[in-house]
């Protein structure tokens, strides 16, 4: 890379909003990977030299053509919502924030097109007015950005439904721009949307997106406790089995874990194990039938009608989980786990039995190949780095597969390597390397020619 220029680059940016104070830029080049112990001290002092803030895609191309005129890194940016460090550049460079370009394009039946910087949330709401939702939103959704969601995410509540981001069908349209000097304009369609899809932003800036939606159903909320976890567990396969019943959440949790949802206590007797639910309305009716039968009870119940008044579940689910014990509890980490498809979870109990309170069970039920998975965020009592990494082998060996939180390396996470189809679309969107250098051991470029 040339020796980077603050004012060449501040006077090419004239009429682009930047940031260069040091405070604001170093809490620019953060995200929430201080989830992870390992990965504190491993980034600690990373941080991008500007960050720029581009209000269309004009001023997009702009960016990228100065930056790939003096081999400036680019680190892309959406509300820095991921746990991961892709936020986080390791060569400096600039910071490319997304958040202004935040513009709904279009939303029609069944599909919405948006700028790249939307929050899920203003989408969702725009789509109901017309009587459809998104298909799946992280637990960040208040925050998170489309973007963000599609370059890092995978799945999130919803998913019990429609399966995960990179299933056929879940991403209609991507557009990106290229950094070269001439900067391409692509949009990309049908499968050729996995050349971007889940790339931790190495793989082209994106500007737009195409998603499908899903029809808006009156969400009721619900929490079933158990006194006994596998029975919860069971419980959750079986709802996520019920193809009449439409859901869009199905987390259940062991005991200690709930002593960290304050909110919720109330509704969650001590040493027992809740599933928390977000149901269609109209199948409550079918519910109570299933929770006898596994003998639960149904202690909280919120309808359609209240949703947005007081407590959300869903921000109690999926990595808020994480968060909510870590605001009790520094020490807590978390794994991400997928097991094999098994109606009897025979591998969940073992797992759950064979560490107990040191790796505490969290399970998310979702969609893989139109399967229910029995899926887990579980909390770790953190240790060491070397104990950690004894639990994560001891999970493959058994065959759960791990996406590894505590790297930010794509292979060492849940790739293992990387697709050749974006490999190939690399070479040709990011012919310098300049895109999130360093977060991949196959594109080792060398930035600093």
């Amino acid at each position: 890379m040339k020796t980077l220029n603050l004012d060449t680059l501040t006077a090419a940016f004239a009429d682009i909003e930047t940031i260069t104070d040091p405070v604001q830029v170093a809490k620019l080049s953060q995200d929430y990977h201080t989830f992870s112990p390992v990965l504190v001290p491993k980034l600690a002092g990373k941080v991008g030299d500007i960050v720029v803030r581009p209000a269309n895609e004009a001023e997009v191309i702009r960016v990228a053509a100065t930056c790939a005129k003096y081999r400036v890194p680019v680190t892309v940016r959406g509300a820095g919502t991921g746990n991961y460090g892709q936020c986080v550049p390791l060569h400096g460079g600039v910071i490319l924030d997304m958040t202004k370009m935040h513009e709904i394009l279009w939303v029609k039946p069944a599909v919405a097109r948006v700028e790249a910087g939307v929050k899920l949330a203003a989408l969702d709401k725009k789509a109901r007015e017309i009587g459809w939702e998104m298909r799946m939103a992280p637990s960040t959704y208040r925050t998170a950005t489309i973007g963000g969601f599609i370059a890092g995410g995978s799945g999130g509540i919803g998913s019990i439904q429609y399966g995960l981001l990179g299933d056929r069908g879940n991403i209609l349209g991507l557009r990106v721009v290229t950094l070269e000097e001439e900067p391409q304009i692509i949009e990309l369609r049908g499968d050729d949307v996995q050349k971007v899809n889940h790339a931790w932003g190495i793989n082209g800036i994106i500007t737009q997106l195409e998603l499908p939606l899903a029809p808006a159903y009156p969400w009721a909320e619900v929490i079933v406790t158990f006194d006994d976890f596998m029975t919860a567990a069971k419980f959750g396969y079986a709802l996520g089995n019920a193809d009449g019943m439409i859901k869009k959440l199905i987390s259940v949790f062991a005991s200690p874990i709930p002593r960290y949802f304050h909110p919720l206590q109330q509704y969650i007797t001590e040493g027992t194990h809740p599933a928390l639910l977000m149901v269609a309305e109209p199948n409550l009716e079918s519910l109570p039938g299933l929770v006898q039968r596994y003998g639960g009870q149904i202690t909280y119940q919120k309808p359609a009608q209240d949703t947005g008044k007081g407590t959300h579940l869903a921000e109690f689910t999926w990595n808020h989980t994480t968060l909510h014990a870590r605001t009790v509890d520094t020490s807590i980490t978390y794994l991400q786990s997928m097991f094999p498809p098994d109606s009897s979870l025979q591998l969940v109990e073992h797992m759950y039995r064979h560490f107990g309170a040191e790796v505490m069970m969290h399970l998310e039920f979702f969609r893989v190949g139109g399967a229910v998975i029995p899926g887990a965020l579980q909390l770790v009592r953190y240790t060491t780095e070397e104990r950690l990494n004894e639990i994560i082998r001891y999970h493959e060996a058994q065959g759960v597969t791990i996406a590894n939180p505590h790297t930010y390396i794509i292979e060492d996470g849940g790739r293992k390597v990387i697709d050749p189809e974006q490999l190939k679309f690399k070479e040709m969107v990011d012919p310098y390397g300049l895109m999130n250098p360093g977060k991949s051991k196959v594109l080792e470029f060398n930035i600093h020619k």
